[in-house]
């Protein structure tokens, strides 16, 4: 169904492209103009943009939506025990209807913080679909498979992801598509790893994948494959350019050539890295490589939101103090990461504000006191800026927040249906 169409006067305009003011027309759900010389009698919906700030909507490359019922249970752990003891034993009891009331919460949380599109690897994904089609967002879902070399358990983690392709692929008028989600090299077996890539192959899919997030897991490739991780996975086929791989932290130099050469979109995580103390990904290194690094926040139980403000700050400070550099990863530098660079990661046409682009677009309030003076867009939204400060929402056309209000879903109904749900799982 057509959008009314909408016109935003007078923003200033941040894209990766550059500062600059104009007034920005909204039709049916892509971007019709942006141009000084447009006027109110122009569009349906008329949004005042003086004193506000304008921007392509945030990409979340990595996350896994539901975990939002687990934010809290298990801090300060080491990634192997805040999964062994914490994690997988509480998604042994997930159902359908808990994923559904976390996906919920999440979208809300992450409307009111700006983010319009995001990548999704977890579990009871048609629960999740749900969700997503009700907020209005834009999604990328996979099923997480997880065999460990378990030949019945491979075949019924392919039969959910197929299940889930057949029923949500092109759900809510194309806003949601289905990936394949093959959790890790070292839980996932080479046959399923195969299959895998095989299936995206035939059906022109993205694959979904944490890679060398740990030492461990590095150790434990290497040990079993004789090759690194990025090698293994090169080897059975997974890397090419539908490819999203999560994390990256322990890379040597020639792995990061073939992740280049295979045109494979890496998501850094920064907060949950340094959370779990898993190491700093050498995202300096490979962006020099010419490597489209976007930004995930991962799940809410690692981080422990889905701010992505907080996460380009933090992404530009760490790369900064670890390589003893304050040249290191520049604001527009990471905010390209959090739209342009995620977008083309999630094969989105958007990330710019531009006339035919997707209109995903997040509108800032920057008369706040601590924007303030404001005299430096990009350093304001990357060091300063917060969530908070996100004042109207559209995604594909469709306005999700406006004036800092909810215009989807029931706010209160959504907290205490994951509060209930996450008192059930985990109390």
């Amino acid at each position: 169904m057509d959008n009314e169409s909408i016109l935003i006067t007078g923003p200033e305009i941040l894209d990766a492209g550059g500062i600059r003011r104009g007034s920005i027309l909204i039709e049916d759900n892509r971007i019709a103009d942006v141009s000084n010389t447009l006027s109110p009698g122009d569009a349906d919906t008329v949004i005042d943009g003086t004193g506000k700030l304008l921007i392509p909507g945030l990409v979340n490359t990595h996350t896994h939506l539901s975990m939002t019922l687990f934010r809290g249970i298990a801090d300060d752990l080491p990634l192997d025990r805040w999964l062994n003891d914490h994690i997988w034993p509480a998604e042994a009891r997930l159902n359908g209807d808990y994923c559904y009331a976390g996906a919920l919460l999440g979208c809300i949380e992450m409307i009111r913080s700006g983010t319009t599109s995001f990548n999704d690897m977890y579990f009871y994904m048609d629960h999740v679909a749900r969700a997503v089609e009700e907020a209005g967002l834009r999604c990328v879902i996979s099923h997480g498979m997880i065999d460990l070399g378990d030949t019945e358990k491979m075949t019924a983690e392919l039969r959910e992801s197929r299940r889930i392709i057949k029923e949500c692929h092109g759900m809510a008028d194309d806003r949601i598509r289905v990936a394949l989600g093959p959790h890790s090299p070292y839980t996932c077996s080479e046959e399923l790893l195969k299959e895998t890539a095989a299936l995206a192959d035939k059906n022109d899919l993205m694959i979904h994948i944490h890679v060398s997030e740990t030492e461990n897991e590095v150790s434990e490739v290497s040990r079993s494959h004789e090759m690194t991780p990025v090698e293994y996975l090169d080897e059975v086929g997974v890397l090419g350019p539908r490819t999203v791989a999560a994390h990256c932290v322990w890379l040597k130099d020639w792995e990061i050539d073939i992740l280049a050469e295979r045109d494979v979109k890496v998501s850094h995580n920064p907060s949950s890295n340094m959370k779990l103390a898993s190491g700093v990904s050498p995202v300096a290194r490979l962006l020099q490589r010419g490597v489209n690094v976007s930004l995930g926040t991962d799940g809410a139980a690692s981080n422990n939101n889905l701010d992505m403000f907080q996460e380009m700050k933090t992404a530009s400070l760490l790369q900064k103090v670890n390589l003893e550099d304050p040249t290191a990863l520049p604001a527009m530098d990471v905010f390209s990461m959090a739209t342009l660079n995620g977008a083309r990661a999630l094969g989105i046409d958007a990330g710019l504000i531009a006339p035919g682009k997707l209109a995903d677009i997040v509108i800032l309030n920057t008369r706040r006191p601590h924007l303030t003076p404001w005299r430096n867009p990009p350093s304001h939204t990357v060091y300063s800026a917060s969530g908070a400060d996100v004042d109207t929402v559209i995604c594909d056309g469709r306005i999700l927040l406006r004036d800092g209000e909810l215009e989807v879903l029931e706010e209160k109904y959504v907290m205490e249906l994951a509060e209930a749900a996450a008192a059930e799982l985990t109390g």
